[in-house]
């Protein structure tokens, strides 16, 4: 007859804590494999956000160029058309009847001279923004092209890494799923909690000489022998890591190391008899 399955919940402390300390190998173990990978996965991000960054540079930019080009024809016309202007005022002169139209085609010639002027001065800034504007340009480009090599690189180094490190790193998950339907919701929820929060990505440790192995703050002797008794989850007042028995966790502890060390025996020299 099969036995029966024991729901999390039910689970003895010291079952709970054992299958915490195996998911929190596994889960060592996978980030390990990430950090094989190192920053290429960030440098790859960054590579993308700087190509897009890049790529819309150069689209405003190019926008920037068009709306001068237009401009510029526009100036352009308006600076002929005002030459036209004063060339029909000056034919005009020849056949004035008194001062006063003659007075008036003089200022319509200052005006259009002055317009003239102003174009040509607008004319030439424009051409300087745009000469700016077209260096901006290339100099945009010819990044892009460097970045977007750049991406190309770190990307199949990235994948060929991944494929090194995709089936191992498959299977630990597996793992971890299997064991994670074994632990109590609300244990695990706090366990992933603290792991998140724990700079070394350790949700459960056990006691190192006196000590969390976390943080490597002391534990009192009366904490310590509670974690032994493994009647309750017991965590860390420091780091809030789950604290655990090296017994429990299948590590020798420094105490366990001297008992076991064979004694020395001492030599014992015999008195010649007389």
């Amino acid at each position: 007859m099969a036995a029966k399955k024991i729901a999390p919940e039910e689970m003895q402390v010291e079952d709970k804590l054992k299958a915490l300390f195996q998911l929190q190998a596994i889960l060592s173990e996978i980030d390990r494999i990430r950090t094989l990978r190192g920053e290429l996965p960030l440098e790859v991000e960054d590579l993308e956000d700087e190509i897009e960054g890049l790529k819309t540079r150069i689209q405003k930019t190019t926008e920037e160029i068009h709306n001068i080009h237009v401009n510029l024809n526009e100036l352009k016309a308006k600076a002929e058309q005002a030459t036209s202007y004063i060339e029909k005022y000056k034919e005009q002169l020849d056949n004035v009847r008194n001062n006063r139209e003659f007075d008036t085609l003089n200022k319509e010639i200052e005006f259009q001279g002055l317009e003239v002027d102003l174009c040509n001065k607008r004319i030439r800034e424009s051409q300087q923004t745009e000469k700016v504007k077209e260096e901006l340009l290339e100099t945009s480009k010819a990044t892009l092209a460097e970045r977007e090599s750049d991406l190309q690189l770190k990307q199949e180094e990235l994948e060929e890494i991944v494929a090194e490190t995709k089936a191992d790193e498959e299977r630990l998950r597996e793992k971890a799923k299997d064991l994670e339907i074994q632990i109590e919701p609300r244990l695990l929820t706090s366990f992933k909690r603290i792991r998140k929060s724990s700079r070394n990505g350790l949700g459960i440790v056990y006691v190192q000489r006196d000590a969390c192995g976390g943080c490597f703050a002391k534990i009192p002797p009366q904490k310590q022998l509670d974690v032994r008794m493994r009647k309750k989850i017991i965590v860390c007042e420091y780091c809030g890591r789950i604290l655990i028995d090296p017994e429990l966790a299948g590590v020798k502890s420094a105490d366990s190391a001297k008992t076991d060390k064979p004694r020395r025996r001492r030599k014992t020299t015999e008195t010649p008899e007389d």
